[in-house]
């Protein structure tokens, strides 16, 4: 009887040191998958930034860079929560999923930041954007796994084959 009382014990407590390190594995894979989408998004999003003779701000969370003579759009979708890369009017490449908050940041040659709030300042933007920064956060949620988040701010890519004074 004490035996199997004891042995009880000692049942719970490896089920437990299995549940949490199943938890904590998941956990990590959900890092792991988020931090993997959102470097390759950053890599993509900075080969053409840095590329692009031209910008235009169609929104302030969509954005068209020309590169080498070919239009390519970045813009996240709020309904679906998905960040976006199209090549002219090809199908687009979700870059990364399960986005909640998204927000790009333009900034003059001379570093100043340039607000992308009213149709006016996306038409001013267009004009003087020289250096261009993406911030989002990501999640991802499994049903034994509290949320995982991951947040993400790009460098300034600078726009260097576009024309741009002080």
């Amino acid at each position: 009887m004490i035996a199997a009382a004891i042995s009880s014990f000692l049942l719970a407590g490896v089920m437990s040191t299995f549940l949490f390190l199943g938890r904590s594995g998941a956990n990590i894979q959900n890092y792991n998958d988020m931090e993997a989408e959102s470097r390759k998004a950053l890599e993509i999003f900075a080969e053409d930034t840095r590329q692009a003779s031209a910008i235009a701000w169609n929104s302030n969370t969509n954005v068209t860079l020309t590169v080498n003579s070919v239009s390519v759009s970045y813009y996240y979708d709020s309904a679906n929560k998905i960040f976006y890369r199209r090549v002219g009017t090809g199908t687009p490449l979700s870059l990364v999923s399960n986005v909640t908050t998204f927000q790009y940041s333009a900034y003059s040659i001379t570093g100043s930041n340039l607000p992308l709030s009213s149709a006016t300042e996306l038409t001013t933007a267009t004009k003087s954007t020289k250096q261009l920064q993406v911030s989002l956060e990501a999640v991802r949620n499994t049903r034994t796994v509290s949320t995982a988040s991951n947040t993400v701010l790009s460098a300034r890519f600078i726009l260097r084959n576009k024309r741009v004074t002080a």
